[in-house]
Protein backbone atom coordinates (compact mmCIF):
# COMPACT_ATOMS: atom_id res chain seq x y z
CA UNK A 1 0.00 0.00 0.00
CA UNK A 2 2.72 2.52 0.56
CA UNK A 3 3.38 2.81 -3.06
CA UNK A 4 -0.25 4.05 -3.71
CA UNK A 5 -0.07 6.36 -0.37
CA UNK A 6 3.28 8.42 -1.95
CA UNK A 7 1.09 8.56 -5.15
CA UNK A 8 0.37 12.78 -5.63
CA UNK A 9 -3.29 11.10 -6.80
CA UNK A 10 -5.36 9.26 -4.17
CA UNK A 11 -8.72 8.08 -5.60
CA UNK A 12 -10.42 9.00 -2.46
CA UNK A 13 -14.04 7.43 -3.48
CA UNK A 14 -11.65 3.63 -3.56
CA UNK A 15 -11.62 2.91 0.21
CA UNK A 16 -15.20 3.42 1.73
CA UNK A 17 -17.01 6.09 0.23
CA UNK A 18 -19.37 3.51 -1.12
CA UNK A 19 -20.90 0.34 0.41
CA UNK A 20 -19.90 -3.04 -0.95
CA UNK A 21 -21.82 -4.39 -3.97
CA UNK A 22 -21.76 -7.79 -5.73
CA UNK A 23 -21.64 -5.85 -8.82
CA UNK A 24 -18.31 -3.61 -7.68
CA UNK A 25 -15.62 -6.26 -8.77
CA UNK A 26 -11.86 -5.20 -7.63
CA UNK A 27 -8.49 -6.62 -7.70
CA UNK A 28 -5.14 -5.32 -6.63
CA UNK A 29 -1.60 -6.96 -7.63
CA UNK A 30 1.74 -5.49 -8.12
CA UNK A 31 3.24 -5.17 -11.50
CA UNK A 32 5.47 -2.78 -13.06
CA UNK A 33 7.62 -1.73 -10.44
CA UNK A 34 3.95 -0.65 -8.34
CA UNK A 35 0.58 -0.89 -7.12
CA UNK A 36 -2.09 -2.22 -9.57
CA UNK A 37 -5.76 -1.52 -8.54
CA UNK A 38 -8.88 -2.09 -10.99
CA UNK A 39 -12.24 -1.97 -9.80
CA UNK A 40 -15.35 -2.12 -12.62
CA UNK A 41 -19.13 -2.37 -12.52
CA UNK A 42 -20.91 -5.58 -13.93
CA UNK A 43 -24.14 -7.02 -13.54
CA UNK A 44 -22.24 -10.15 -14.02
CA UNK A 45 -19.85 -10.97 -11.47
CA UNK A 46 -18.20 -13.63 -12.65
CA UNK A 47 -18.09 -11.66 -16.24
CA UNK A 48 -16.24 -8.44 -13.98
CA UNK A 49 -13.57 -11.41 -12.05
CA UNK A 50 -12.98 -12.52 -15.83
CA UNK A 51 -12.33 -9.00 -17.21
CA UNK A 52 -10.10 -8.32 -13.94
CA UNK A 53 -8.16 -11.47 -15.12
CA UNK A 54 -7.53 -9.94 -18.21
CA UNK A 55 -6.30 -6.74 -17.28
CA UNK A 56 -3.96 -7.97 -14.71
CA UNK A 57 -3.32 -10.56 -17.15
CA UNK A 58 -2.13 -7.24 -19.66
CA UNK A 59 -0.65 -5.53 -17.03
CA UNK A 60 2.20 -8.55 -16.33
CA UNK A 61 2.46 -8.81 -20.27
CA UNK A 62 3.78 -5.21 -20.61
CA UNK A 63 6.16 -5.11 -17.73
CA UNK A 64 7.49 -7.94 -19.13
CA UNK A 65 8.06 -6.35 -22.60
CA UNK A 66 8.74 -2.75 -21.93
CA UNK A 67 10.55 -3.26 -18.09
CA UNK A 68 14.04 -2.15 -18.31
CA UNK A 69 14.53 -4.20 -14.84
CA UNK A 70 14.06 -7.29 -16.78
CA UNK A 71 17.33 -8.51 -18.70
CA UNK A 72 14.91 -10.61 -21.10
CA UNK A 73 12.53 -8.10 -21.92
CA UNK A 74 12.81 -6.26 -25.24
CA UNK A 75 13.62 -2.43 -23.89
CA UNK A 76 16.62 -4.35 -22.35
CA UNK A 77 17.69 -5.97 -25.74
CA UNK A 78 16.99 -2.42 -26.93
CA UNK A 79 19.62 -0.44 -24.34
CA UNK A 80 22.13 -3.69 -25.05
CA UNK A 81 22.42 -3.80 -28.52
CA UNK A 82 20.56 -0.58 -30.38
CA UNK A 83 24.05 1.38 -30.63
CA UNK A 84 25.29 -1.60 -32.34
CA UNK A 85 23.07 -2.37 -34.91
CA UNK A 86 18.96 -2.10 -35.32
CA UNK A 87 16.99 -3.89 -33.08
CA UNK A 88 13.69 -5.46 -34.71
CA UNK A 89 10.71 -4.96 -31.67
CA UNK A 90 6.72 -5.64 -31.62
CA UNK A 91 4.80 -3.45 -33.20
CA UNK A 92 3.21 -2.38 -30.05
CA UNK A 93 6.61 -1.47 -28.10
CA UNK A 94 7.72 0.78 -31.45
CA UNK A 95 4.23 2.36 -31.13
CA UNK A 96 5.06 3.54 -27.45
CA UNK A 97 8.36 4.47 -28.52
CA UNK A 98 6.86 6.59 -31.42
CA UNK A 99 4.22 8.07 -28.72
CA UNK A 100 7.28 8.92 -26.73
CA UNK A 101 8.85 10.81 -29.16
CA UNK A 102 5.57 12.85 -29.93
CA UNK A 103 5.49 13.96 -26.08
CA UNK A 104 9.06 15.00 -26.28
CA UNK A 105 8.46 17.29 -29.35
CA UNK A 106 5.09 18.74 -27.70
CA UNK A 107 7.03 19.29 -24.72
CA UNK A 108 9.84 20.72 -26.54
CA UNK A 109 12.74 18.08 -25.27
CA UNK A 110 11.27 18.02 -20.93
CA UNK A 111 10.03 14.78 -21.22
CA UNK A 112 12.54 12.16 -23.20
CA UNK A 113 12.89 8.52 -22.11
CA UNK A 114 16.65 9.22 -23.00
CA UNK A 115 17.00 10.67 -19.79
CA UNK A 116 18.15 7.24 -18.83
CA UNK A 117 21.59 7.67 -20.27
CA UNK A 118 21.77 9.75 -17.17
CA UNK A 119 19.22 8.34 -15.01
CA UNK A 120 20.89 5.14 -14.53
CA UNK A 121 23.82 6.51 -12.83
CA UNK A 122 21.17 7.35 -9.83
CA UNK A 123 20.57 4.38 -6.79
CA UNK A 124 18.04 6.30 -4.82
CA UNK A 125 17.45 3.49 -2.18
CA UNK A 126 21.41 3.56 -1.85
CA UNK A 127 21.50 7.01 -2.00
CA UNK A 128 23.65 7.15 -4.94
CA UNK A 129 24.38 9.88 -7.22
CA UNK A 130 26.34 10.51 -10.28
CA UNK A 131 29.58 13.01 -10.42
CA UNK A 132 29.48 16.34 -12.28
CA UNK A 133 31.74 14.80 -14.52
CA UNK A 134 30.01 11.51 -14.78
CA UNK A 135 27.07 13.70 -15.60
CA UNK A 136 28.82 15.65 -17.89
CA UNK A 137 29.84 12.22 -19.90
CA UNK A 138 26.83 10.79 -20.20
CA UNK A 139 24.36 13.64 -20.89
CA UNK A 140 25.27 13.43 -24.83
CA UNK A 141 23.45 10.44 -24.89
CA UNK A 142 20.50 12.42 -23.92
CA UNK A 143 18.63 13.14 -26.79
CA UNK A 144 15.60 11.80 -28.26
CA UNK A 145 16.49 12.69 -31.77
CA UNK A 146 19.30 9.90 -31.29
CA UNK A 147 16.25 7.43 -31.09
CA UNK A 148 15.97 5.99 -34.67
CA UNK A 149 13.03 3.81 -35.54
CA UNK A 150 12.34 2.07 -38.66
CA UNK A 151 8.95 2.10 -39.39
CA UNK A 152 9.15 -0.59 -42.55
CA UNK A 153 11.03 -3.27 -40.18
CA UNK A 154 9.88 -2.25 -36.84
CA UNK A 155 13.51 -1.77 -35.53
CA UNK A 156 15.27 0.94 -33.05
CA UNK A 157 18.77 2.41 -33.50
CA UNK A 158 20.93 4.72 -31.61
CA UNK A 159 22.49 7.46 -33.44
CA UNK A 160 24.98 8.00 -30.40
CA UNK A 161 26.81 5.65 -27.96
CA UNK A 162 26.24 5.36 -24.15
CA UNK A 163 22.00 6.28 -25.27
CA UNK A 164 19.46 4.34 -22.98
CA UNK A 165 15.91 4.61 -23.07
CA UNK A 166 13.36 3.89 -20.01
CA UNK A 167 9.60 3.74 -20.34
CA UNK A 168 8.76 4.35 -16.70
CA UNK A 169 7.93 7.80 -17.73
CA UNK A 170 4.89 6.72 -19.78
CA UNK A 171 4.31 2.40 -20.10
CA UNK A 172 2.22 2.87 -16.86
CA UNK A 173 -0.35 5.70 -18.25
CA UNK A 174 -0.43 3.66 -21.48
CA UNK A 175 -1.38 0.24 -19.26
CA UNK A 176 -3.86 1.76 -17.81
CA UNK A 177 -5.81 3.24 -21.09
CA UNK A 178 -5.00 -0.32 -22.60
CA UNK A 179 -6.32 -1.99 -19.23
CA UNK A 180 -9.41 0.79 -20.10
CA UNK A 181 -9.70 -0.78 -23.48
CA UNK A 182 -9.92 -4.26 -22.54
CA UNK A 183 -12.76 -3.85 -19.81
CA UNK A 184 -14.30 -2.05 -22.71
CA UNK A 185 -14.49 -5.38 -24.50
CA UNK A 186 -16.26 -6.88 -21.67
CA UNK A 187 -18.90 -4.17 -21.78
CA UNK A 188 -18.19 -2.91 -18.50
CA UNK A 189 -18.87 1.32 -18.90
CA UNK A 190 -18.17 1.75 -15.19
CA UNK A 191 -14.28 1.48 -14.12
CA UNK A 192 -11.16 2.67 -12.64
CA UNK A 193 -7.61 1.18 -13.26
CA UNK A 194 -4.95 2.53 -11.64
CA UNK A 195 -0.93 1.74 -11.91
CA UNK A 196 1.04 4.12 -8.89
CA UNK A 197 0.23 7.74 -10.04
CA UNK A 198 -1.69 6.75 -13.18
CA UNK A 199 -4.77 6.38 -13.58
CA UNK A 200 -7.56 6.01 -16.30
CA UNK A 201 -11.23 6.68 -14.88
CA UNK A 202 -13.48 4.70 -17.79
CA UNK A 203 -17.29 6.66 -16.68
CA UNK A 204 -18.14 7.87 -13.49
CA UNK A 205 -18.99 6.15 -10.57
CA UNK A 206 -22.69 4.83 -11.29
CA UNK A 207 -24.17 8.50 -11.47
CA UNK A 208 -21.61 10.06 -9.81
CA UNK A 209 -17.94 10.90 -10.34
CA UNK A 210 -15.01 9.95 -9.21
CA UNK A 211 -13.72 11.86 -6.34
CA UNK A 212 -9.88 12.62 -6.55
CA UNK A 213 -7.50 14.10 -4.40
CA UNK A 214 -4.27 15.65 -4.94
CA UNK A 215 -1.58 15.23 -1.90
CA UNK A 216 0.08 17.49 0.09
CA UNK A 217 3.61 17.07 -1.08
CA UNK A 218 4.98 16.50 2.59
CA UNK A 219 1.59 14.63 3.95
CA UNK A 220 0.29 11.65 2.84
CA UNK A 221 -2.71 12.34 4.86
CA UNK A 222 -3.80 15.71 3.50
CA UNK A 223 -4.56 16.77 0.44
CA UNK A 224 -4.19 20.28 -1.19
CA UNK A 225 -7.48 19.74 -3.52
CA UNK A 226 -9.84 17.48 -4.70
CA UNK A 227 -11.42 17.60 -7.93
CA UNK A 228 -14.89 15.34 -9.49
CA UNK A 229 -14.04 13.37 -12.15
CA UNK A 230 -15.62 10.93 -14.94
CA UNK A 231 -13.76 9.46 -17.97
CA UNK A 232 -10.37 11.08 -18.21
CA UNK A 233 -7.30 10.17 -17.60
CA UNK A 234 -4.70 11.57 -14.85
CA UNK A 235 -1.05 11.34 -13.89
CA UNK A 236 0.98 12.73 -11.13
CA UNK A 237 5.18 13.31 -10.89
CA UNK A 238 5.95 13.93 -7.30
CA UNK A 239 9.30 14.53 -5.41
CA UNK A 240 8.49 12.38 -2.68
CA UNK A 241 7.98 9.44 -4.78
CA UNK A 242 11.32 7.86 -5.79
CA UNK A 243 14.51 10.05 -3.58
CA UNK A 244 16.91 10.93 -1.01
CA UNK A 245 18.17 13.72 0.63
CA UNK A 246 21.78 14.67 0.89
CA UNK A 247 23.55 17.92 1.68
CA UNK A 248 20.03 20.03 1.65
CA UNK A 249 19.27 18.40 -1.99
CA UNK A 250 16.83 16.50 -2.98
CA UNK A 251 17.58 13.82 -5.72
CA UNK A 252 14.42 12.28 -7.18
CA UNK A 253 13.69 10.49 -10.29
CA UNK A 254 12.59 12.46 -12.57
CA UNK A 255 15.03 13.91 -14.45
CA UNK A 256 15.63 17.15 -16.65
CA UNK A 257 17.54 15.92 -19.88
CA UNK A 258 19.12 19.46 -20.01
CA UNK A 259 21.21 18.75 -16.67
CA UNK A 260 20.77 14.93 -15.54
CA UNK A 261 19.87 16.21 -12.35
CA UNK A 262 16.63 16.53 -10.59
CA UNK A 263 14.87 19.77 -11.37
CA UNK A 264 13.35 21.49 -7.63
CA UNK A 265 11.35 23.90 -8.66
CA UNK A 266 8.61 21.89 -8.50
CA UNK A 267 7.03 19.26 -5.52
CA UNK A 268 4.49 17.76 -7.37
CA UNK A 269 2.71 18.03 -11.22
CA UNK A 270 -0.74 16.35 -11.61
CA UNK A 271 -2.06 16.65 -15.36
CA UNK A 272 -6.25 15.74 -16.26
CA UNK A 273 -6.72 14.60 -19.64
CA UNK A 274 -8.08 12.18 -22.44
CA UNK A 275 -6.03 9.37 -22.18
CA UNK A 276 -3.36 8.61 -18.86
CA UNK A 277 -0.77 8.00 -21.49
CA UNK A 278 -1.22 11.64 -22.89
CA UNK A 279 -1.50 12.71 -19.38
CA UNK A 280 1.57 10.91 -17.89
CA UNK A 281 3.99 12.32 -20.58
CA UNK A 282 2.80 15.61 -20.19
CA UNK A 283 3.35 15.21 -16.14
CA UNK A 284 6.76 14.60 -16.56
CA UNK A 285 7.73 17.62 -19.40
CA UNK A 286 5.77 20.08 -17.18
CA UNK A 287 7.22 18.93 -14.19
CA UNK A 288 10.74 19.61 -15.41
CA UNK A 289 10.08 23.29 -17.64
CA UNK A 290 8.57 24.38 -14.16
CA UNK A 291 5.05 26.00 -13.08
CA UNK A 292 5.03 28.99 -14.75
CA UNK A 293 6.25 27.64 -17.77
CA UNK A 294 4.44 24.29 -17.89
CA UNK A 295 1.54 25.86 -17.50
CA UNK A 296 2.16 28.91 -20.15
CA UNK A 297 2.69 25.67 -22.87
CA UNK A 298 -0.01 23.17 -21.49
CA UNK A 299 -2.49 25.91 -22.10
CA UNK A 300 -1.78 25.39 -26.14
CA UNK A 301 -3.57 22.26 -25.48
CA UNK A 302 -7.40 22.83 -24.43
CA UNK A 303 -8.29 19.37 -23.70
CA UNK A 304 -5.59 19.09 -21.26
CA UNK A 305 -5.49 20.93 -17.39
CA UNK A 306 -2.91 20.71 -15.02
CA UNK A 307 -2.27 21.57 -11.55
CA UNK A 308 1.11 22.47 -9.88
CA UNK A 309 2.21 22.47 -6.37
CA UNK A 310 6.02 24.74 -6.39
CA UNK A 311 8.78 24.41 -3.89
CA UNK A 312 7.11 27.07 -1.80
CA UNK A 313 3.42 25.35 -1.61
CA UNK A 314 2.27 27.67 -3.95
CA UNK A 315 -1.03 25.93 -6.41
CA UNK A 316 -0.77 26.94 -9.76
CA UNK A 317 -3.61 26.17 -12.19
CA UNK A 318 -4.56 25.80 -15.36
CA UNK A 319 -7.56 28.65 -16.78
CA UNK A 320 -9.44 25.56 -17.04
CA UNK A 321 -9.53 24.36 -13.50
CA UNK A 322 -9.99 28.36 -12.12
CA UNK A 323 -13.05 29.12 -10.35
CA UNK A 324 -15.24 31.79 -12.35
CA UNK A 325 -14.48 35.19 -10.87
Amino acid sequence: MHRFAASVVALLALSGAVSASADWVRREETAMGTRIYVEAWDDDPVRGEQALDAVMANMHRIDELMSHYKPESQLSRINARAALEPVVVDPELFELLRTSIHYSELTEGAFDITYASVGYLYDYPRHVHPTQAQIEAALPGVNYRNLVLDPATHSVRFAHEGMRIDLGGIAKGYACDRGAEILKTFGIRNAVVTAGGDTRLLGDRRGRPWLIGIRHPDDKNRVVLSMPLADVGISTSGDYERFFDEGGVRYHHIIDPRTGRSPNGVRSVTIIGPTATDTEGWSKGVFVKGAAEGLRLIEHYPQMDAVVVDRDGKVWYTKGLQPPK
